[in-house]
Order: C-alpha cells, then sequence, then structure tokens
C-alpha cells in the first residue's frame, strides 16, 4: 500500500505542475500568435486547466476503469462548486460577479441536465461522445459572440491574467512549459489511476467512490490553485468563472472526448444519488448567482460542510461487499 499512495502522491504533483505548465505556456504562445485575452481565456485556459480531467479520465477508460473515469468528471463538478467556492468564500467574500456568470451557470444548469439524461442507458457511446462534443463547439462559439457584443464583460479576461507569468519574449520557455506539461500529465494520469485503483481495493471501496473523491479532487487542484489566487486578489469573477468554465467543460469536452475514443459503461452508481446531486448542486449555483450579489464566509463554511458531509456519505455507501 505504501507504493500506491507514493505513486498518488506523485501522481497528483505531476497533474497539478503539468496543468499549471501547460496552460501557463499555452498562454504566452497564443499571447504572441496574437489572440485576444478573450479567446484565450474562453479556450486555451479552459482545455487547460480540465487537461488533468482529461488524461485521467482517457486513461482510467482504456485501462478497463470506467468508474474512475464518469467518477472523476462528477465528482470533480461536485467539488469545484462546494469545496472551490467555498474555500475561495472562506478566503475573501465573493462579490461582484459580472452579470455574464448568471448567463454561464445556467449553461452549466443544461449541460448537467443533458448528461443526467445520457447517463440513463448502458454505455456513454462514441456518438454521444461526439455529440457532447459539439455542444461544446456551439458553446464555445456563441460565448464568444455574446463576449463580443457586451464589450464591459472581462470575465475570461481575467481568466487570462491569473496565467500570465511568462513573458510575451520567452516563446522558447513557453514552448518548453507546454511539452513538459503535456509529458507530465501523461505520467501523472497514469501515476494517480494505478494507485486509486489499488487503494480501492485495499480499503474495500468501489472504483466509483475513489473517482468521485480522492481522483476527483486531485484533477481539481488547478482550479483550486486559481481560485486561491483570485480570492486573495478579491477577483470574485475569476472564482466564479474557473469553476463554472471547469464544470462545462468536463462535461462537454472530456466526457465528450472519451466517449468518443472509448465508450464509457455506466454503472448503477451514476444513475442515483450523485449525479443528481450534481444536477442539484448546479441548479443551486444558478440560483445563488441570480438572486445574490455575495457569497459571504458563511455560506462558504456551509460549502466546505457540506462537501464534508458529502465525502462522508460517499465512503460509507461504497463500501464493497
Amino acid at each position: 500500500m505504501g507504493a500506491d499512495l507514493l505513486y498518488i502522491a506523485l501522481g497528483l504533483v505531476l497533474l497539478f505542475a503539468g496543468g499549471e505548465g501547460l496552460v501557463r505556456g499555452s498562454v504566452a504562445i497564443a499571447e504572441r500568435a496574437g489572440l485576444s485575452k478573450m479567446v484565450i481565456g474562453l479556450t486555451i485556459v479552459g482545455f487547460g486547466t480540465s487537461a488533468p480531467e482529461l488524461l485521467v479520465s482517457l486513461k482510467a477508460a482504456i485501462s478497463g476503469a470506467p468508474e474512475i473515469a464518469l467518477g472523476n468528471v462528477i465528482g470533480s463538478n461536485i467539488a469545484n462548486i462546494l469545496l472551490i467556492i467555498g474555500a475561495g468564500a472562506l478566503i475573501m467574500p465573493i462579490a461582484g460577479w459580472e452579470r455574464s456568470a448568471v448567463r454561464e451557470a445556467l449553461v452549466a444548469a443544461l449541460v448537467a441536465f443533458v448528461l443526467f439524461g445520457l447517463l440513463k442507458g448502458a454505455f456513454l457511446d462514441r456518438l454521444e461522445g461526439i455529440l457532447l462534443l459539439v455542444m461544446l463547439a456551439v458553446y464555445i462559439g456563441a460565448t464568444f459572440w455574446l463576449e463580443r457584443r457586451n464589450r464591459d464583460s472581462k470575465m475570461f479576461e481575467h481568466e487570462t491574467e491569473e496565467f500570465e507569468s511568462l513573458g510575451s519574449k520567452q516563446i522558447g520557455w513557453a514552448a518548453i512549459f507546454v511539452i513538459g506539461g503535456i509529458v507530465a500529465l501523461v505520467f501523472g494520469a497514469n501515476l494517480l489511476v494505478s494507485g486509486a485503483g489499488s487503494i480501492a481495493k485495499a480499503f474495500g471501496v468501489s472504483d466509483a467512490v475513489i473517482g468521485l473523491s480522492l481522483v476527483a479532487v486531485g484533477t481539481s487542484l488547478p482550479e483550486l490553485a486559481t481560485s486561491i489566487s483570485a480570492a486573495l486578489k478579491k477577483q470574485s469573477d475569476v472564482v466564479i468563472g474557473n469553476v463554472i468554465g471547469s464544470n462545462i467543460f468536463n462535461v462537454l469536452a472530456i466526457l465528450g472526448a472519451t466517449a468518443a475514443i472509448i465508450p464509457i459503461e455506466i454503472s448503477d452508481r451514476f444513475r442515483g444519488f450523485d449525479m443528481v446531486f450534481m444536477l442539484l448542486l448546479s441548479c443551486a449555483l444558478a440560483v445563488v448567482l441570480f438572486a445574490t450579489r455575495k457569497i459571504g464566509r458563511s455560506l462558504g463554511l456551509v460549502f466546505i460542510c457540506g462537501y464534508g458531509v458529502y465525502l462522508g456519505y460517499l465512503f460509507q455507501s461504497g463500501a464493497i461487499g
């Protein structure tokens, strides 16, 4: 078990470092190529921060661990709302987000409804994966058009600024960051999936529970780091946009790409509470963003405690035999 824990720890470190390197290097290259901060924030940052989830889900599906692949996405979306927004609000009350955040939250809720419907079948097949990718393309195109019309909106530009650590002239270093990030992500995904599967067997819990908890939190580390940094800078739109964008990309891009490559078997576990809980949280977040203009420390604490209760439920309900 010691070796498995080491695999998981190394895997998490590599996933975090790889995700950061990939995004920062890609942002520097995109800016050198003349792309606007809005386009970079909407596409490169969105894809880059979801890269750990993509590599882990793809590796798990190919390795015959579909519960880890699916649990990673659903668990990450739950952790994004309860853990990441909760942590951000505890550090600094989140307030003053842009109106476009409500629109994005409604899209995330709609995407959750779509996934809820797709999980009714026995498999998430290639055709459904392609459908999710088409929805992703439509979402990016529509969001780009709406953001161009609303010139006051800066949410995606602010997300880009969070990753501007490389000077625009350091193109060589940017390329190294990108290549190194990809390599770290591949090795990190291999280590994490291998260690997580063994830990699940050692503790007598299902792959689904490990995917929904340990793997999900681990692959959400880039979003957590970004949100903590943004909270300290009082950039509420980055905290909210980071979570909502990640949740949309996790379903449309991660599950879409994974299912398009290899169909994902759907266990009964994901037709029940976990998917419904993710759906309810997605809808609740949209309501909170529409009905109020502040997520204070008290509500942040509620979010954190709620996530702790959820983890307790996971391990209580996920024991094998």
